[in-house]
């Protein structure tokens, strides 16, 4: 049963004033919820490796800039064979699963700290905009901090052929030739690229679910079959994986060259100024139909692989403050 369901029965029972309920998750609950945020994130970009490798080469190669994601997919098989659409897995899986599980397990921890700020269901529900957003954000800032060395390495392995033979010598030669800066030179342009990433994702996500369940009666709500509660949640996968690919694109662009060593000497923010002007309104978004493509794909995927662990761990559900009562979300 979810937050809303319990106050409301809450209230019910009591005429109208229920006290506030707020689950009590676990360190089991939390590790089950890491778990599955790790699995889900891990098989689904690492699965999307290859469209991830053209969609990368499109953003820093000029030559391939104006190139479809099919016949970027040809060019770069018929030069370096296909297994160059799989360069760049291993750190991928490893840094997906990391912040997978961060992001997924922060996100349901830091919307429970924010309903408890609020102090009360009402004012819960009234500012859960801003509480999606608060949790989205916090979580993905602490696991990005996780995930930005092994994205910076995946970078380096798909924009230049023959950096390395994998994650580990690809990782060692970045470690060992540019230090702590060179693995941390993107986190800025990270935090710029997957903050808004996790916002599109988390909260309209949540808001897409709002909507379905808000237009239908109660007595729908309680019938709703496994297929239909699948179709609900990869619909509203797919429209937040669009609206995370188009809210994180300018960042997206800007970290591949980054990591790439483009740009001007001098202050990150001073880099990224620069190369934005360079590129202009439409180089940013550069490659962002495929994107959009991988990203809805990658959430939708997430959201039902993350409730599937889940529901194979036992793990409760997630806390749920939507307007009108809904449907327990996983």
């Amino acid at each position: 049963m979810s937050y809303t369901e319990k106050a409301q029965e809450l209230r019910a029972a009591v005429g109208g004033t229920a006290p506030f309920v707020v689950p009590q998750f676990t360190a089991k609950d939390y590790t089950s919820f890491f778990f599955a945020g790790a699995i889900c994130c891990t098989l689904t970009h690492g699965g999307m490796t290859p469209i991830d490798v053209v969609k990368t080469r499109i953003q820093i190669d000029p030559e391939m800039a104006r190139m479809s994601l099919l016949s970027g997919g040809r060019r770069i098989v018929a030069q370096e064979g296909p297994a160059a659409l799989l360069t760049g897995f291993g750190p991928t899986a490893v840094g997906y699963l990391i912040q997978g599980g961060t992001k997924f397990a922060g996100y349901e921890f830091w919307k429970k700290q924010f309903v408890q700020v609020a102090g009360d269901q009402e004012s819960a529900v009234r500012y859960r905009t801003a509480i999606y957003l608060g949790a989205s954000s916090v979580a993905e800032f602490f696991a990005d901090i996780l995930l930005t060395p092994l994205e910076a390495t995946r970078i380096r392995l798909v924009s230049q052929r023959h950096y390395a033979t994998g994650l580990l010598t690809g990782f060692a030669r970045l470690a060992r030739e540019e230090g702590l800066g060179g693995l941390y030179a993107g986190f800025l342009p990270i935090l710029c690229k997957q903050i808004p990433y996790a916002i599109g994702q988390f909260t309209v996500n949540e808001f897409c679910h709002e909507l379905a369940f808000r237009n239908m009666s109660e007595e729908t709500k309680r019938s709703l079959s496994g297929p239909a509660k699948f179709g609900i949640s990869l619909g509203s996968g797919i429209v937040a994986g669009f609206a995370a690919a188009i809210l994180s694109q300018p960042a997206d662009t800007l970290l591949s060259q980054i990591n790439k060593g483009h740009g001007p000497e001098g202050s990150m923010p001073h880099r990224l100024k620069v190369l934005a002007q360079q590129a202009g309104l439409r180089g940013l978004f550069a490659g962002l139909g495929p994107r959009m493509i991988m990203t809805a794909g990658l959430v939708s995927g997430q959201f039902l692989l993350y409730g599937a662990v889940k529901d194979a761990l036992g793990a409760p559900a997630g806390l749920e403050i939507h307007k009108e009562n809904a449907v327990a979300k996983v």
